[in-house]
């Protein structure tokens, strides 16, 4: 038997090149096969673009054909914006009105003579108490807050250059009298401060709290160094003195005025859409504030705005005036032909032309904020100003054989310096001041807030001279020490709740609704009823805040003051997009969706959607669901929406899709208004309620919207 039988056969060559020649058939024949397929495949996907491309071609011509009607029934449902402005000039020259016959004696602060005439009585009358001081300074607070009211709520086009300029210069006036009389009545005090000595230290120990102020003054009788520390047991203020001016005759007050007189007037952005009605047009013109990033834009604003500044009593205000032109129609046929300018200037929407306002900039706000120096544009005093002062004692009434003496000394209320102003001690160092101080409780503070003190040379806010900062937040309580008496306030970061986490606006009623804002750090709920407001909740790591607020019905600007002041701001400003991430879109897209949200919020609401950050600055998207009950809306109940302000398309994908598209949803069409593409999923009675909605309650909504920006800042 041969050892190579039981081996594997040796294939021949032919075989070899046949095997061969079979497998290159094999794969040639399996790449035609994938040649054609691919080709069918392609040949498909282009069928089917083909189909979708010309359907939306269809759809897209549908819409323009019938866009003029669409525009024309927008436009009656616009003259409500019409309304609303009427409505508020007659109620404001009813109010002028009424006050007019009253004839209660309080000054109207719109008309100097009265304003002027009030100013010059009370600065005639000397030694007025305190407590009177008090009483009237809550009157003067009263005509402050007027004529903040009338600079916020009155439409820029009527009100001219000069009546603001009078109306900043009346509340500058009012604030520096006011302080004038604090120290008057101080002065008038501490001529008698013997009387009101403490009979453990014998020192004068004063406290007066009232809504608006705290007002805690110490006057050292005794002169005893063991009492160089002192706290004000009812307002729970305190200071700790050095040696050297504990045995002076020195008094300190600890002026707490629960709003801020100190810092520059700051124009807040106007709240409303400016409606001016054209002569010859049946369209409106809905003109808005709002700052533009760019600096071309920048530039091109220039031309047409006055930036006016007025120093008073160390203080200075700045305002600024704008211009607006009406721009041709036509422009927005050129716009839609030059995509790459993004329609960010002007451009014709629906029925109504928008045209951004460009905001006058200071030379000195483009100036670098120096080391030390708090940028009032990124950070906002909060829960007041706390003026610390070192006051000379006047002498003291002294009883020698019956008669009761006093030196007189016409000098006006003096400073006690400290540290000594001296050539020879000016690198020396001194001791420095230690201070507690109580924080408000109708403010929330969400972080520790800087320390800082007022430089009346520089006119701003600084945090030098400030130092062994420490806090104790749940008592409400901080301390530190300074090197000098100064004037405090305490600073948070204004952009704290910037951006939003979320949003939702909800009807629940007949013109009333429900506005929502979650921010990392609160839950704030807000009211809509007619044209008034409400705070419903602060909610603060489960726990409701501003007890004070919640609950009272006023006007929006009222609210919108009261929560920044309270701590609490959801509204940007002109600047805002420089410190907070902001989903930039273009005017045209996010300024009209809030008009047309506004138009049928009655019956539908509206919310927050991720997509909104992957739509592109053209494009705004949000949730949308008819609401005609009073519940919370159900997560299958919403629908995606994408307007760019000229079109609106309902979105195939939901919520919870894996990528963004902005494919149509099945059996949908564009419209070219809001108001259209959702009247076609929209029930008799819902659109029947959105006609039937109250002008004033539509603007509110629409104020609403602008004021917090929800499309931009969530």
């Amino acid at each position: 038997m041969s050892g190579g039988s039981g081996g594997k056969k040796k294939l021949s060559k032919a075989e070899r090149l046949r095997l061969q020649k079979e497998e290159e058939d094999r794969r040639l024949i399996e790449e035609e096969e994938a040649r054609l397929r691919a080709e069918q495949e392609e040949a498909e996907r282009l069928e089917k673009e083909r189909i979708v491309r010309e359907e939306r071609e269809r759809l897209e011509a549908k819409d323009q054909e019938r866009r003029g009607t669409e525009l024309a029934e927008l436009h009656s449902l616009e003259e409500n914006f019409l309304s609303a402005r009427q409505w508020k000039a007659d109620y404001r020259a009813h109010a002028k009105w009424e006050h007019y016959m009253q004839c209660d004696g309080s000054p109207d602060p719109a008309v100097p003579q009265e304003i002027n005439t009030f100013m010059s009585l009370w600065q005639e009358n000397k030694n007025e108490d305190i407590e009177f001081v008090i009483k009237k300074g809550n009157q003067v607070l009263n005509l402050i807050e007027k004529l903040n009211f009338l600079l916020l709520d009155t439409p820029p086009n009527e009100l001219m250059e000069k009546v603001i300029i009078q109306y900043q210069e009346s509340i500058l006036e009012l604030q520096s009298l006011l302080h004038q009389k604090y120290n008057e009545a101080t002065e008038h005090l501490l001529k008698k401060a013997s009387t009101f000595a403490d009979s453990d230290s014998g020192n004068m120990d004063v406290v007066i709290k009232d809504k608006n102020i705290t007002f805690c003054i110490w006057g050292n009788l005794k002169k005893n160094p063991r009492f160089k520390n002192h706290m004000f047991c009812d307002a729970e203020n305190g200071f700790d003195l050095p040696k050297t001016v504990a045995t002076s005759d020195v008094a300190v007050r600890i002026l707490h005025t629960h709003y801020d007189h100190i810092s520059p007037l700051q124009l807040i952005p106007k709240l409303h859409l400016k409606v001016q009605a054209p002569e010859s047009k049946p369209e409106l013109t809905v003109l808005y504030d709002m700052k533009e990033e760019k600096e071309e834009e920048q530039k091109s604003g220039e031309d047409s705005s006055l930036v006016i500044e007025k120093e008073s009593d160390g203080r200075k205000s700045a305002i600024s005036f704008k211009d607006s032109t009406k721009i041709d129609p036509g422009e927005n046929e050129k716009l839609e032909e030059e995509s790459d300018k993004k329609l960010e200037n002007v451009s014709t929407i629906s029925g109504v032309q928008v045209a951004p306002l460009q905001v006058a900039t200071d030379e000195k706000e483009e100036e670098i904020i120096g080391e030390n120096v708090v940028d009032l544009h990124q950070f906002t005093p909060v829960g007041g100003v706390y003026l610390i002062d070192a006051l000379k004692l006047p002498p003291q009434a002294k009883q020698i054989k019956g008669w009761t003496m006093v030196e007189l000394l016409d000098v006006g209320l003096e400073t006690y310096p400290y540290p000594p102003e001296s050539e020879e001690t000016e690198d020396a160092t001194y001791p420095r001041i230690g201070v507690i101080l109580r924080l408000l409780d109708s403010v929330i503070f969400f972080e520790e807030p800087m320390v800082a003190r007022w430089d009346s040379a520089g006119k701003q806010w600084r945090t030098d001279g400030i130092s062994d900062i420490k806090y104790k937040m749940k008592e409400k309580q901080i301390s530190f020490e300074m090197d000098a008496f100064y004037t405090i306030t305490l600073i948070q970061d204004a952009h704290l709740n910037m951006p939003y986490q979320s949003w939702e606006l909800r009807p629940n009623g007949t013109d009333e609704l429900l506005f929502t804002v979650v921010t990392a750090f609160a839950d704030v709920q807000m009211q809509i009823k007619g044209n008034q407001c409400m705070l419903s909740s602060v909610m603060v790591d489960g726990s409701e805040q501003l007890s004070h607020l919640t609950g009272k019905w006023t006007s929006l600007i009222d609210l919108i003051i009261a929560l920044k002041k309270a701590g609490v701001n959801i509204f940007p400003s002109d600047y805002s997009y420089k410190y907070v991430c902001v989903n930039k879109k273009t005017p045209l897209a996010e300024f009209t969706t809030y008009q047309q949200m506004a138009l049928v919020a009655s019956a539908f609401a509206f919310s927050w959607s991720k997509w909104n950050l992957a739509s592109g600055q053209d494009q705004v998207v949000f949730k949308v669901s008819e609401h005609l009950k009073t519940d919370a809306v159900k997560d299958e109940d919403w629908s995606l929406y994408m307007f760019n302000g000229q079109r609106a398309q309902r979105l195939r994908i939901s919520e919870t899709s894996e990528a963004f598209s902005e494919d149509l949803a099945e059996n949908t069409e564009f419209h070219s208004t809001l108001y259209h593409l959702i009247k076609d999923f929209a029930s008799e009675e819902a659109i029947e309620k959105v006609k039937k909605a109250s002008c004033l309650f539509i603007d509110a909504i629409s104020q609403l919207l602008i004021a917090t920006r929800v499309l931009t800042y969530s």
